[in-house]
C-alpha cells in the first residue's frame, strides 16, 4: 500500500509530504536513495588527499551531511535535492577533516604558497633551489 502511494507521487511531492509530516519512512527512503551520492562525493574529495585519510571515513562524514541535507532541504526553493545535497555532503566532509587537523589553515596556506614559489623557481632555474634563493 505504501509503495503504491509513493510510486504515484513525484519526488517533489514526496519532499513536500515529508516536510509536512516528518514521516521517518520517507526520510529513510530519501537517505537510501541518495547514499550512492555520498560515495561519489567522497570519491571526488579523496582525490589529492593524503594516504592517511581513509575513504570510509570520508563516506561516514558525508553520511552526516546527507542526513543534514534531508532535514534542511526546502523543496519550495526550486533547487534539485541532488545539487543541494552535494554541497552539504562536501561541506560535512571538509568540516570533519578540519576538526581532525591540528595545523591551522593559515599555516597550510603559507606552506602551499612556499611550495608553489619553490616549484616556479626550480622550473625557471632548471635545478633545485637553494634555501637562500
Amino acid at each position: 500500500m505504501v509503495n503504491s502511494f509513493l510510486e504515484q507521487k513525484t519526488e517533489n511531492e514526496l519532499w513536500i509530504t515529508y516536510k509536512k509530516t516528518r514521516d521517518q519512512n520517507l526520510r529513510n527512503m530519501f537517505i537510501r536513495q541518495y547514499i550512492p551520492l555520498v560515495k561519489y562525493v567522497a570519491g571526488k574529495v579523496s582525490i589529492g588527499m593524503p594516504e592517511s585519510v581513509e575513504f570510509d571515513d570520508l563516506v561516514s562524514f558525508g553520511q552526516f551531511g546527507l542526513m543534514d541535507a534531508v532535514e534542511k532541504f526546502d523543496p519550495r526553493k526550486k533547487v534539485k535535492f541532488k545539487t543541494y545535497a552535494v554541497a552539504r555532503i562536501k561541506g560535512a566532509i571538509f568540516d570533519e577533516l578540519r576538526l581532525l587537523d591540528w595545523i591551522p589553515r593559515s599555516v597550510r596556506q603559507k606552506t602551499r604558497e612556499l611550495e608553489d614559489t619553490v616549484g616556479r623557481l626550480e622550473s625557471k632555474l632548471g635545478r633545485a633551489a637553494t634555501d637562500t634563493e
